[in-house]
């Protein structure tokens, strides 16, 4: 078996042979290069919402790829530990959690971001309006509530603690619980928590009804910033390396889409998938949603964006030092906007756009609790 660098060096001369087309032919069934047709990609999706890869199937960007749904992710740790042991061919997850997953040993590799948070996309932290929290050293020997731990959600919240000067000692009293997304708001406002993490639909139907402030914000700590990552098997690279380069381009010119696309296009196309798919499932939570909060134009991978948790992880002694290579957790080398395909920052079909119509990167730092995010935000914690 190649190393995780011998794997990223043949696929990179793959990419560059190949960066005069916009979409290269897959290379057979998934985990075979035998050239016998379509290479099925197998994936977790989530109810109500529209993965990224169903996004680029509709817009036809994905050429000899047939995409399989195989049900709904309950975590992002699920997702990327489903592509890990075979289950699926790609998952998605919090940087922080796909650092923690390489260090244990699983062959992955990020290929191509695909959430964050920005003004319009990000998850607040919540008190009641009267509460006596005002400050982080407030929280120790309280209750905050989010869906899962080892997460976004629980790294996020031990981030800024620390950045709010408590100590690791200070930080273990502050008591994180597990609660249902759907049953976040309430048991903040029945004294059950005292902290609520909140995003997308839950978090705006809360604002509408009131009576709750934003402690801080996952956007507040570096302003416009991706936190999540697609990966892929380094096995799946390795044996279809034609098949990872068609699929990381159609997923990154469907995000592009996404950035450059007035937000009520991008909502109407949503409803359509969603209502044709025939999941038994509802599209009202879509109509919620205002942007991936994905940073890089088409996913591109920032090293800081993985260096920030690996650090992290170092400095809370959960990761020896050294253990990862922040280079060997991910890869531009298939995304269009990096191997020369088209100009970097360009749109999804390589055409020049507004400036306006770029991400934004001012890293502001307000908590600001508006409306918007994505809606697969209240439903799992990636």
């Amino acid at each position: 078996m190649h190393t995780r660098r011998d794997i990223l060096r043949y696929t990179a001369a793959a990419g560059a042979a190949g960066a005069a087309l916009p979409l290269l032919s897959a290379c057979g069934s998934a985990g075979a290069a035998d050239g016998s047709g379509p290479t099925t990609i197998r994936y977790q999706g989530g109810a109500g919402s529209v993965h990224f890869l169903e996004l680029a199937d509709d817009l036809g960007y994905l050429q000899d790829i047939t995409l399989e749904w195989i049900g709904d992710t309950t975590s992002g740790p699920q997702d990327i530990q489903a592509a890990a042991t075979g289950d699926t061919d790609i998952g998605g997850a919090f940087n922080g959690a796909i650092a923690k997953l390489v260090a244990a040993g699983s062959p992955i590799t990020s290929v191509i971001s695909y959430y964050g948070a920005d003004e319009a996309a990000f998850t607040g932290y919540f008190v009641l309006e009267d509460s006596g929290i005002s400050q982080a050293r407030d929280l120790i020997g309280k209750k905050v509530g989010m869906n899962t731990l080892g997460a976004h959600h629980e790294f996020v919240v031990r981030e800024w603690l620390a950045q709010q000067g408590l100590t690791n000692d200070e930080i273990a009293q502050v008591e994180l619980t597990v609660v249902p997304p759907v049953n976040t708001e309430q048991s903040l406002r029945s004294g059950q928590i005292d902290v609520a993490a909140l995003g997308g639909i839950l978090r705006d139907t809360a604002l509408e009804r009131g009576g709750i402030r934003p402690l801080f914000t996952d956007q507040g700590l570096y302003g416009t910033f991706s936190y999540g990552s697609l990966v892929l098997r380094d096995e799946f690279i390795e044996e279809n390396p034609d098949a990872t380069l068609n699929l990381v381009s159609g997923l990154a010119r469907a995000i592009r889409w996404t950035q450059v696309t007035p937000r009520e296009e991008v909502v109407d196309r949503y409803v359509r998938i969603i209502e044709g798919r025939d999941r038994n499932e509802s599209a009202d939570a879509i109509q919620y949603w205002k942007s991936s909060g994905v940073a890089g134009a088409g996913g591109l991978i920032d090293e800081q964006e993985f260096k920030i948790w690996v650090d992290w992880l170092v400095r809370n002694e959960e990761l020896d030092e050294g253990r990862v290579e922040v280079a060997d957790l991910f890869t531009n080398e298939f995304n269009p906007y990096h191997n020369g395909t088209y100009p970097a920052g360009s749109g999804p079909d390589g055409e020049p756009v507004d400036e306006a119509a770029e991400p934004s990167a001012s890293p502001s730092a307000s908590p600001s609790a508006s409306p918007g995010g994505d809606p697969s935000e209240e439903s799992e914690d990636r």
